[in-house]
C-alpha cells in the first residue's frame, strides 16, 4: 500500500465501521485500510430490512483488506443492542489495543407510509439507525475521552433533513443522528473529539431501483474519501453535516432566519407578519444554544439608552 508523502495517512488508527461488509461501509474500510488504518468491520449479515444473521460480508470485506496488504478484523455483532455495541468496541480493544474512529454506517430500510407504519417498523428501524449509533459510539466515546483523541462520522440523511414519503421511522432515525452529532462535538471539544456527519446520495441496495441509468455516476466509492477527510486527524471542523454524491460535496446547514419580534403581539400580529418571520433572506447560524439565547436576551433586554 504505498502512499506519496502528502497523501493523509492513517497509520496505526484503528477505525470501526459498522454495516461494513458491503455497499458505502465496505468502500469506507477498504479507503481507510489502504491509507493504513486497522479496520474493524463490522456487519451482521442481514437482509436489507435487517433480517437474518451471516458472517460472509465481514470476512469477504477482511479478505479484501487483507490482500491489499492491510489489516482488519470481522465483527458480527448487532449495533441494536448496548451488549452489541460494547462487543464491537471490545473486539477493537483485544485485537488492536484502542479505538480512534467510529464511522456509524449500518443501516436498514422498513418503508411505509405513515398511515401504514406499526411499532415493530418503527422500533426497528430507530434500534439499528439511532439507537446503534449511541450503543456503539458510547464505549468508544470513553476510549477517547480518556486519551483525548477521537473522531466519529454518523450517516444521516436528506431524508431526515428535508422529509421523504414513505420514511417517517428513516427520517426520524437520520435527523435524530444529526442532534447526536451536534451534542457530541459540543461535549467533545475539550478532549480533541470530533464529530461529524455525512448526508450520503449513492447507488447501493436500498437505493439501486431509485436512480435508473444516473446510478452509476453514484457508486459508494464516491462517498468514502469524504469520509477519510473526516475521520482524519487534521480534519478542522466538527459537528457539521455534508451532503455528498458522485462527486459533490455541500454543507448542510439549520439556520434562524432574523424573524420577527413585537411585545404583546396577538394572534392576527403572526398571521399579518408571516412572511417576515419566514423570510430567509437573512439569518443567523449557531454552535449551539447559546447563540440563539443571547440573541433572545439581546431582543428581550431593555436597552440602556
Amino acid at each position: 500500500m504505498e502512499r506519496h508523502m502528502a497523501d493523509l495517512g492513517f497509520d496505526n488508527k484503528v477505525a470501526i465501521i459498522t454495516g461494513a461488509g458491503g455497499g458505502l461501509g465496505r468502500q469506507h474500510a477498504l479507503e481507510l485500510a489502504r491509507r493504513g488504518a486497522r479496520i474493524v468491520v463490522n456487519d451482521l449479515g442481514g437482509s436489507l430490512d435487517g433480517v437474518g444473521h451471516a458472517d460472509g460480508p465481514a470476512d469477504q470485506v477482511v479478505a479484501e483488506i487483507e490482500a491489499l496488504g492491510g489489516e482488519a478484523i470481522a465483527n458480527t455483532d448487532s449495533v441494536a443492542t448496548p451488549e452489541g455495541g460494547e462487543a464491537i468496541v471490545a473486539s477493537a480493544v483485544e485485537a488492536f489495543g484502542t479505538v480512534d474512529i467510529v464511522i456509524n454506517n449500518a443501516g436498514i430500510l422498513r418503508d411505509k407510509t405513515f398511515h401504514n407504519m406499526t411499532p415493530e417498523l418503527i422500533d426497528a428501524v430507530i434500534d439499528v439507525h439511532l439507537r446503534g449509533a449511541f450503543y456503539t459510539t458510547l464505549p468508544a466515546y470513553k476510549i477517547m475521552r480518556e486519551k483525548n483523541y477521537g473522531r466519529i462520522v454518523n450517516t444521516t440523511s436528506n431524508s431526515g433533513l428535508l422529509g421523504n414519503f414513505g420514511q417517517s421511522n428513516y427520517g426520524a432515525a437520520k435527523l435524530g443522528l444529526v442532534g447526536f452529532t451536534r451534542v457530541l462535538a459540543n461535549e467533545g471539544a475539550k478532549r480533541n473529539i470530533k464529530v461529524n456527519a455525512i448526508a450520503p446520495v449513492a447507488k447501493t441496495r436500498m437505493t439501486e431501483e431509485l436512480f435508473g441509468a444516473a446510478g452509476d455516476l453514484m457508486a459508494p466509492e464516491a462517498i468514502s474519501p469524504t469520509v477519510a477527510w473526516l475521520a482524519h486527524e487534521d480534519v478542522p471542523v466538527s459537528g457539521e453535516v455534508f451532503s455528498v454524491a458522485g462527486g459533490y460535496v455541500a454543507r448542510y446547514f439549520i439556520g434562524l432566519t432574523e424573524g420577527w419580534f413585537s411585545p404583546g403581539h396577538t394572534v392576527e400580529d403572526v398571521r399579518d407578519n408571516f412572511e417576515a418571520i419566514r423570510d430567509d433572506s437573512n439569518y443567523d447560524i449557531f454552535a449551539d444554544p447559546s447563540g440563539e439565547l443571547m440573541k433572545l436576551m439581546g431582543l428581550l433586554s431593555p436597552s440602556e439608552d
